[in-house]
């Protein structure tokens, strides 16, 4: 089963195929995630809270 790189929370598939970058199994952050957001191929705080 696929999961969250960052909080290693479970994924759905297709989750992973729509905001996963090609060739990846996982995605590096989820909404589950608590002020995290993806920034090209990295993972950076968030500059705003997220509700």
């Amino acid at each position: 089963m696929p999961e969250c790189q960052n909080c290693e929370a479970f994924v759905t598939d297709q989750y992973v195929r729509v905001f996963a970058p090609t060739g990846m199994e996982s995605v590096r952050v989820c909404p589950n995630c608590p002020g995290k957001v993806r920034d090209g191929a990295d993972v950076r705080d968030a500059r705003s809270p997220r509700h």
